[in-house]
């Protein structure tokens, strides 16, 4: 019968825990959000090259 309600509540978390829980939380969302801003960026380079160039060759290619 201890058991259950121990599971249930034990106590305030120490600092270090509540550290854990948030991390836990929302670190996904702070990486996603981290690597959804690097690929865009490099979207734009590529649009931003693409336009340059109309053929749409890559950098560095000529055309045969």
């Amino acid at each position: 019968m201890n058991a259950p309600v121990l599971g249930q509540h034990m106590g305030a978390l120490h600092g270090y825990e509540q550290v854990l829980v948030y991390l836990l939380a929302f670190g996904p969302f702070v990486v996603l959000g981290i690597v959804v801003y690097v690929v865009r960026g490099r979207d734009v380079a590529e649009e931003d090259r693409t336009a340059e160039d109309p053929a749409g060759d890559p950098p560095g290619r000529t055309r045969d």
